[in-house]
C-alpha cells in the first residue's frame, strides 16, 4: 500500500508539472500582453480541473453567495497543504496569488509565477513592504487576489489554523474592496505537509464564503475584521471535519 501511494504521488507531481508545461504557451499570453490579466485565472482554472481529474481526485467548489465578476475581492484561505494552490485555481473570479518567493527558483514554474503573480519574503520587512505596494497596484488595475493569511504553512496541527497577519485586511480597507474568507476542510488530510510527502485519496472541496464588506471601514477595524475572517473559516473547518 505505502508504496502504490508512493507511486500516486510522484503520478501527481508528473501531471502537475506535465499540464503546466502544455498551458504555459498559454500562459505567455498575460506576460508579454499585461491588459490580459483575466487570462492568468482561466488558464489556473483549466490547470486545476485537469490535474484533479488526472490525478483521479474528485473535486467541489461551493459558493455561497453569487461573486460579481466585474467587483475585485480579496480572497483568504487557510493553509495547510501544498494542494491548497491549485484548489485556489477552482475560483471563478479569475485572480492572481500573493505567495513567498521560494516559488521563483523552480524551473520554468518560477519565471511564470514571478511574472504573473506577487511574490513577498516573508522574513524581509523591506519585501513585506513591497508586496503591499504591489498589491495595492493589482488591486488598483483590478486584480483579485488570493492571500494566505497565515503567512504560509505555518499550522502543526491542522485543522487548527495559526494566527492571521494584517495585510490583507489593511489592502481591502484601505482600497474599501470585499473580502471573503475561503474554507478549504481536507487538503490537509489530502496532501499533508510531512515528510515523506505522500497523496492520499479523498474529495478536495473548497468553499466560498459570502463576501465582507469593508465600506466605510477605517484601519482601526482591522483587528475586528481578521477576527471576523478567522472565525468564519475556523467555525467551517471544525464543521466539515467533524461530518466527514
Amino acid at each position: 500500500m505505502k508504496f502504490l501511494r508512493a507511486i500516486h504521488t510522484a503520478y501527481g507531481f508528473f501531471v502537475f508539472s506535465l499540464v503546466f508545461l502544455l498551458l504555459l504557451p498559454f500562459l505567455l499570453i498575460p506576460i508579454i500582453f499585461p491588459s490580459q490579466f483575466k487570462l492568468t485565472g482561466v488558464f489556473n482554472r483549466w490547470w486545476a480541473k485537469l490535474m484533479f481529474i488526472f490525478v483521479f481526485l474528485p473535486y467541489q467548489a461551493e459558493c455561497r453567495s453569487k461573486l460579481d465578476p466585474k467587483k475585485t475581492y480579496i480572497f483568504c484561505a487557510n493553509h495547510f497543504s501544498y494542494l491548497d494552490i491549485p484548489t485556489m485555481g477552482l475560483n471563478s473570479i479569475n485572480t492572481i496569488f500573493v505567495g513567498k518567493n521560494s516559488m521563483e527558483k523552480l524551473p520554468l514554474f518560477g519565471f511564470m509565477y514571478r511574472k504573473l503573480h506577487i511574490t513577498v519574503d516573508r522574513k524581509s520587512m523591506r519585501s513585506r513592504g513591497n508586496s503591499m505596494i504591489a498589491s495595492m497596484k493589482a488591486i488598483d488595475e483590478g486584480k483579485s487576489l488570493v492571500v494566505y493569511p497565515e503567512g504560509g504553512i505555518i499550522s502543526d496541527h491542522p485543522p487548527t489554523m495559526g494566527p492571521f497577519k494584517d495585510g490583507a485586511f489593511r489592502a481591502a480597507i484601505e482600497k474599501q474592496i470585499p473580502l471573503v474568507p475561503v474554507t478549504i476542510p481536507f487538503n490537509w488530510i489530502i496532501l499533508a505537509d510531512k515528510h515523506p510527502i505522500r497523496l492520499f485519496r479523498g474529495k478536495v472541496k473548497v468553499i466560498f464564503h459570502e463576501p465582507i464588506e469593508t465600506k466605510g471601514l477605517t484601519l482601526a477595524d482591522t483587528k475586528n475584521l481578521k477576527e471576523t475572517v478567522y472565525s468564519t473559516i475556523a467555525t467551517e473547518l471544525q464543521k466539515q471535519n467533524e461530518s466527514r
